[in-house]
Parts: structure tokens; C-alpha cells; sequence
């Protein structure tokens, strides 16, 4: 899925006109004339951000690493907050640390909101939803628990797939996203009763301790480099014999690699690691493809993970 054009104006009418032609040049594969144009945009204003990410992209399909990494770092400079994902860009290029803002997030899930159904599960086979709901039953068939649940949590809910796999096993579903248009394309499902705008970690640090028995999370981990955090909040708000599910991307070695698309993919000792310093341990770490990406398996985990000392569901 191929993130839509973040576009923040110049405030200069022609310089916002080159760079919609240079977009025009990029899309018919003239990169060098759309480059030209973005450098002609840059002139008239100086601190335009959206022609020096783009003037990044388009060095970088010349070749140009250095030219890229001055254009990324000028777009960053230019926007603090990085809604763009210019520092995302130069993690990629190995010119710093890889730090994905919750503005890049807010923004790119923003502009995918009104298409994104339809994106996921019609042009990618996105299935998360019901590979985590497969799991789940799974799991409660071999604890010998009612596969039921009373208060669940929505991580990262988007437009509500998730809830619409698990609505029937679940008494009341809570929202949480960080972008406020997904948040209101799940709330119009009437699936949710809450949908609440906000990160997930601090959305979890205001529950009450042991609030919900399901804790799940669909396709939103890949925003995360490190699941720590997550984990731990997760567990407290967990009830003793509560479920924590989630599905990552993942790579052949070990540790977090920020991928091509700037999703990170969490190697099976990251996963068990961070579970085990929440106290949590995998019921099932299943390999799975939750999506395609050119038509290609994307390689993932789909995880189910409870209290330390609860015996696997699996033997991985």
C-alpha cells in the first residue's frame, strides 16, 4: 500500500504549482524534470517541506544518496514534527537513528482513512483480523475457557476491522487510535462502545489496572520499534487470565528492522523478550502473512500471549 502524497502548502501559489507538476513529471516517470521543478519550488520558498521530501524521493531514485540525505534533513528542518517521515527516510539511507513521530503516523493514517478498507483488504488480502480471531479460539479451546469476552481493547483500532471479526465474542469493544479520521470511521461502524483518539501506551497507562480480559491489536505494531512499552501496559490492564493478541511483520534475524515501506518488522526474540519483561508468555507465535505487498506473502507473526507460567498453546 503506497502511502498517499502528504502535501503542506508553501504558502506561495506558484511554488504550490510547480510542485503539483513536478508530482505530474514523478508519476509519469520524468524524475529528473520533476526534481528541476521541485528545486525551482524551493527557490520561491525556502522552507517548503513538501517539495524537499519530495526532492529526497526523487534523488533518491536518481542515485543520488547525499543529495537525498540534504534534501530529507531541509524537509525535517522544516517541518520539527515530521509529518512527512523525512527522518524515517534517512534511518533508510544510514543517516540517523530511526524515530517515527506520532504526527508521521496521525498524518498518513489521516489521508488513507477515507480509502482504507478498501486499500487493505481489497488490494493488499490484508486477513489479520481473522487470523487473530483463529488464534484466539484456538487458545481459549486449549486453556478450556469460553472463547468470550467481557471488555476488550482495540489497539491501534483504524476503521474497525478488527471488531468486526470479534464483535460476536466480545461484550464491549474499546477503541483507541492515534488518527482522528480512522477513529471516526470505526465509531460510524457502531461496533465500539468507545472510540477514543489518542496513543496506545498512554491510552493504556489511564485504564485501571486489570480493567479487561482481551487486549488486541491488528496490523499496529509495525508503527513500533520497540514492544516494550506496549506490553507492559498491556499486562496491566489485563486481568489474571486476560489475552494479549497481536500480529507483527518480521524478518530472517533477530532484533527490529525499519523495512522499504517504514513499517518496522520484530524478530521472535524481540517478541519474546518484550512479552517476558511484561510478565507474558506466547500461548501461540504463529507464522503468518497478514498482507501481500506486490503480490508477495508478507512475512509476519500472529501472536497470543497470557500470564507467565500459563503452558503454550504451541511449541515454537
Amino acid at each position: 500500500m503506497t502511502p498517499p502524497a502528504l502535501f503542506l502548502s508553501s504558502g506561495d501559489v506558484l511554488a504550490d504549482r510547480r510542485y503539483e507538476r513536478a508530482k505530474a513529471y514523478a508519476a509519469e516517470g520524468d524524475f529528473a524534470a520533476a526534481a528541476d521543478l521541485l528545486t525551482q519550488a524551493i527557490e520561491r520558498a525556502p522552507h517548503f517541506a513538501s517539495a524537499w521530501f519530495a526532492l529526497g524521493e526523487m534523488r533518491v531514485r536518481g542515485g543520488d544518496r547525499p543529495g537525498a540525505v540534504a534534501a530529507f534533513r531541509a524537509a525535517l528542518a522544516a517541518d520539527p514534527l515530521d509529518r512527512h517521515g523525512a527522518g524515517l527516510n534517512l534511518a533508510r539511507l544510514g543517516a540517523a537513528e530511526a524515530v517515527m513521530t506520532p504526527a508521521y503516523v496521525r498524518a498518513l493514517f489521516d489521508e488513507y482513512a477515507p480509502r482504507f478498507d478498501h486499500a487493505l483488504v481489497e488490494g493488499l488480502g490484508y486477513r489479520g483480523p481473522a487470523l487473530l480471531c483463529d488464534a484466539l479460539r484456538a487458545v481459549a479451546t486449549a486453556r478450556r475457557r469460553p472463547f468470550q469476552f467481557t471488555r476488550a481493547i482495540d489497539l491501534g483500532c483504524g476503521t474497525g476491522l478488527v471488531a468486526e471479526a470479534l464483535c460476536v465474542c466480545c461484550d464491549t469493544i474499546v477503541g483507541v487510535d492515534l488518527s482522528p479520521a480512522m477513529a471516526a470511521a470505526a465509531g460510524r461502524k457502531g461496533l465500539y462502545g468507545e472510540v477514543a483518539v489518542g496513543d496506545m501506551v498512554a491510552f493504556l497507562a489511564g485504564e485501571a489496572a486489570g480493567s479487561c480480559d482481551l487486549v488486541i491489536a491488528g496490523d499496529a505494531f509495525v508503527y513500533l520499534a520497540d514492544l516494550g512499552p506496549i506490553c507492559g501496559a498491556a499486562a496491566r490492564a489485563l486481568k489474571p487470565d486476560g489475552l494479549f493478541a497481536f500480529t507483527t511483520e518480521t524478518h530472517a534475524g533477530t532484533g527490529v528492522v525499519l523495512g522499504e515501506k517504514l513499517r518496522y518488522a520484530h524478530g521472535a526474540d524481540h517478541v519474546r523478550a518484550a512479552l517476558a519483561a511484561a510478565g507474558l508468555m506466547p500461548l501461540a507465535l504463529d507464522r503468518a502473512a497478514t498482507r501481500s505487498e506486490n503480490g508477495a506473502p508478507v512475512p509476519g507473526f500472529v501472536v497470543v500471549a497470557g500470564r507467565a507460567g500459563v503452558k503454550a498453546a504451541n511449541g515454537e
